[in-house]
């Protein structure tokens, strides 16, 4: 149960950020927030993961030697880094071009959808039954959330804004799928998340000499870059690496929706947003799904049926 609800806090805090950057300085954009984001939140995400690592491997000295550092599992840590720092422009396109709710629920909902295809895909698992049913609800419930809206508005849809939602949930989709094939291989859930961080900080850091940071030049910016990226980011991701764990990646990738829950309820009580009946039906079918999902992850997961070459 202590890996569902890790998970389940990594997307709480991950269902703060829009209510953040609306509480935020003017003179913000979605790229270079983004990108200020995972330099500081990649670069914390690294320092407290392997930390953590290095106080595991020393409690663990009579465990199982740590697997050898070759070409495929690198690759596989810079991958995560890398759909880590695309997730986010994809993200925004699509909020972009549809609006703030068509955007988070294609991509959001595509996201726990992709991973079990591609688990199933990588592994010749079948999705169990509960995540079938549990995912079903979940993703209905965040559709109606999104096409419910705020009361008295519609939004449209545009192609290229879909693209890249579902974009941003197949790169969610392959940082949970390549995290999971870590660990089953034997590595460290902190060295993996830090690796990921290490990875996504470089990589958007070679954006900040091309977007506007003047924003970060008042106290309300600097509070808005550090809650970003420390709490977002670098206590989120490690959560939801350890609880990843315990989980499979389909099972782990759903309980994220727990973000769009939670993005709902602080647009609510906190920005005095008004919902439609029908994104409150979606609320209420959203938190149903996810209690499924939490009550039939209460046993062990079970062994990978494969392993990466270390």
């Amino acid at each position: 149960m202590l890996p569902v609800l890790a998970v389940l806090a990594a997307a709480l805090l991950f269902g703060t950020t829009g209510t953040s950057q609306a509480l935020g300085p003017e003179g913000t954009t979605p790229l270079s927030v983004g990108a200020v984001r995972l330099v500081i939140g990649g670069t914390g995400l690294a320092l407290i993961a392997f930390t953590l690592a290095r106080r595991h491997a020393r409690r663990r000295m009579d465990a199982a030697p740590r697997p050898r550092l070759t070409w495929r599992p690198l690759s596989l840590m810079v991958l995560t880094g890398l759909c880590l720092a695309v997730y986010q422009p994809l993200f925004f396109l699509g909020t972009d071009r549809n609006g703030v709710a068509i955007g988070t629920v294609v991509a959001l909902g595509s996201a726990p959808v992709l991973a079990g295809l591609l688990e199933w895909a990588l592994t010749r698992r079948a999705p169990s039954g509960v995540w079938v049913a549990a995912t079903a609800a979940a993703t209905l419930g965040v559709v109606l959330l999104g096409f419910g809206g705020a009361a008295g508005t519609s939004t449209g849809t545009d192609p290229i804004g879909l693209l890249g939602s579902v974009g941003a949930g197949a790169s969610f989709a392959v940082i949970a799928n390549a995290q999971r094939r870590l660990l089953d291989a034997g590595w460290d859930p902190f060295t993996v998340v830090g690796a990921m961080g290490v990875s996504s900080a470089v990589i958007s850091a070679c954006a900040l000499p091309f977007v506007d940071l003047a924003w970060l030049q008042t106290s309300a910016g600097v509070v808005l870059a550090l809650w970003l990226g420390l709490g977002t980011i670098s206590v989120a991701y490690v959560l939801f690496t350890w609880g990843l764990s315990g989980l499979t990646a389909a099972t782990a990738a759903t309980l994220t929706l727990g973000e769009p829950l939670t993005a709902s309820i602080l647009g609510i009580t906190v920005l005095g947003e008004r919902l439609s009946v029908l994104a409150i039906v979606g609320l209420v079918i959203l938190a149903l799904g996810l209690a499924l999902l939490a009550w039939g992850s209460r046993s062990p997961r079970d062994p990978a049926p494969f392993a990466v070459e270390g």
